[in-house]
């Protein structure tokens, strides 16, 4: 009787155990807190695809909590996750959405940041959402048609391609070109050895010819300099020169001189050709005398 009652209470005693263990597993499992000094953040995110309630929570890369609640608010969703106690983050903490592994499980990862002063823990923050798989799938889909488009492209160069590469007149004027531009480079390469003499001969020469004139330049840098003052002196000259001819033939064609008094005055032309026309007739009158009896000279004279 004693020993079935031991046994009935190692049965009971690892029963207990066995359910004890049993809800720490399902505990440790869902995440589920005893403690009352948990930290509760609530992330907006522009889409939560594939996140789920339950999902676990990272900082670092280390598992520090968990996704207790998704909602939607218009355009975009709200993630409630509860921290351990020890996580600190600070104000310029980031918050994404990315990818748990290839099976398409998803978590939300936190960087905690470095700033000096805490994250406010009451304000809703702002989190990316990373693509994954899926997602890259999707926007693979989204250019599919692109995609398609740019092969057939590609296969439409490379046949013009092929078909140039293997038309016979094509490759046989390569040939040729490249058959020239061998001559000629080997042209190239004989003249420059048979003329290497000269060449360096010409190289030399142009050393010397410059030495020498920095050598005489140098030498004569005062002569030179002075000459350069005696031509701008010469210049200076020759510009007030000018300015005088203009000043003379500005003031000759307004009258201002007697050069132009004599040359612009109407008075005066009129007398002159007056004079040139009595001259004119004078010299027909004595040329009609020559040719018929000669010259008469009807002069009366009185002295006194």
């Amino acid at each position: 009787m004693r020993d079935q009652r031991k046994t009935e209470i190692k049965v009971g005693v690892t029963a207990l155990i066995a359910i004890l263990l049993l809800i720490w597993i399902f505990g440790w499992a869902k995440n589920y807190r005893f403690n009352q000094d948990i930290k509760t953040v609530n992330i907006q995110f522009e889409s939560a695809n594939g996140l789920e309630k339950g999902d676990i929570v990272t900082v670092n890369g280390v598992r520090k909590g968990t996704v207790t609640d998704i909602a939607i608010s218009g355009n975009s969703a709200i993630v409630s996750t509860e921290l351990e106690p020890d996580v600190k983050l600070k104000q310029d903490a980031t918050f994404g959405i990315s990818m748990l592994d290839l099976m398409g499980g998803k978590k939300v990862e936190i960087k905690p940041g470095t700033s000096a002063a805490e994250l406010d823990y009451r304000r809703l923050q702002h989190g990316e959402f990373y693509a994954d798989v899926p997602a890259v799938m999707a926007m693979l889909g989204s250019v599919q048609n692109d995609l398609v488009r740019i092969i057939k492209d590609v296969e439409v160069t490379l046949t013009s391609i092929n078909g140039v590469l293997a038309d016979k007149n094509f490759n046989q004027q390569m040939k040729t070109s490249i058959s020239n531009l061998a001559e000629i480079s080997s042209k190239l390469n004989v003249m420059i050895d048979e003329n290497r003499s000269n060449i360096k001969q010409m190289s030399t020469n142009g050393a010397q010819l410059t030495k020498e004139t920095t050598s005489f330049i140098r030498e004569n840098k005062e002569k030179i300099s002075t000459s350069l003052n005696e031509i701008q002196e010469v210049m200076k000259n020759t510009n007030e020169l000018i300015g005088k001819l203009n000043r003379l033939s500005d003031e000759t064609s307004s009258k201002k001189n007697n050069v132009g008094k004599l040359l612009y005055d109407e008075e005066l032309l009129k007398d002159v050709k007056a004079s040139m026309q009595q001259v004119n007739e004078l010299t027909k009158t004595l040329l009609k005398q020559l040719n018929e009896k000669g010259l008469n000279v009807d002069a009366h004279i009185k002295i006194f």
